[in-house]
């Protein structure tokens, strides 16, 4: 089957690249992190599969979707989303992964696609689908990230969030520092505050989000930063001058 995958994380795009080529049953028909590039060439030439990432900057998968109209390839969707929301993918034609997403699962959703694409399945009506999801979706509550998992070498480590004093981005990577060890993620430093209550996680710096309740003190700091020195006693962090009037704000300074 030719598939194209649309997540706008180059690390997403890349690991499941990997993933397909690897199973020897997929053929690469395109990849990129921009929906509007995407838009176009699915447009130019449609695949018989889309793996699609839900929240985007710009435009949303339902978004693109919408947008494709009546020429739409089967869709596999990887997202960060709880289990809430995800009953409405319970389709013939529409799948979807949990980020980070497990060899098992995406074995489980090749097989699917191999037995729509062989006339095992009935193509449902995705316009039905997405006007489906947008209700669903505006009606919940917020579902929050309480435990998040870590892969690296073979193991997938799960962490509770509560654990995690911070969350930050280096090198093009994303790590949860806990008391005992920082733990690389699949997710982004934007996606994570998405999936973070409010109250709970500061986003200090662009490439930082900080659990308030690991803050030991505050410390005025040169150029009208702030440091944060952490509950850890040998941590301490400096809030992005741009972002010092909204910490303050919601530590009640």
């Amino acid at each position: 089957m030719k598939a194209f995958l649309l997540d706008d994380e180059p690390l997403a795009v890349s690991r499941l690249k990997r993933m397909l080529e690897e199973s020897g049953r997929v053929e690469i028909a395109g990849a990129t992190t921009d929906p509007t590039a995407a838009l176009r060439l699915l447009r130019e030439s449609p695949p018989e599969v889309l793996f699609l990432d839900i929240e985007m900057p710009g435009m949303s998968g339902f978004e693109l979707l919408e947008q494709l109209g009546e020429r739409q390839p089967l869709v596999v969707f990887t997202t960060a989303y709880d289990r809430y929301a995800l009953d409405a993918f319970q389709v013939n034609s529409i799948d979807y992964l949990l980020k980070p997403i497990e060899p098992r699962e995406l074995e489980r959703a090749l097989a699917k696609l191999e037995r729509t694409l062989g006339g095992g399945g009935v193509r449902s009506d995705v316009g039905a689908l997405l006007a489906h999801m947008r209700t669903i979706l505006a009606q919940r509550e917020p579902q929050y990230l309480t435990r998040i998992a870590s892969r690296m070498a073979g193991r997938v480590d799960f962490i509770d969030v509560s654990d995690v004093s911070w969350f930050y981005a280096k090198d093009k990577l994303t790590f949860a520092a806990t008391m005992e060890k920082h733990y690389p993620l699949d997710l982004t430093i934007a996606q994570l505050e998405q999936k973070l209550p409010p109250q709970n996680w500061l986003r200090i710096h662009r490439a930082t989000l900080l659990n308030v309740s690991a803050i030991k003190e505050l410390h005025a700091w040169f150029g009208g930063k702030v440091a944060v020195k952490l509950k850890d006693g040998k941590t301490t962090l400096h809030v992005a001058r741009e972002r010092v009037a909204e910490v303050k704000l919601k530590l009640g300074l």
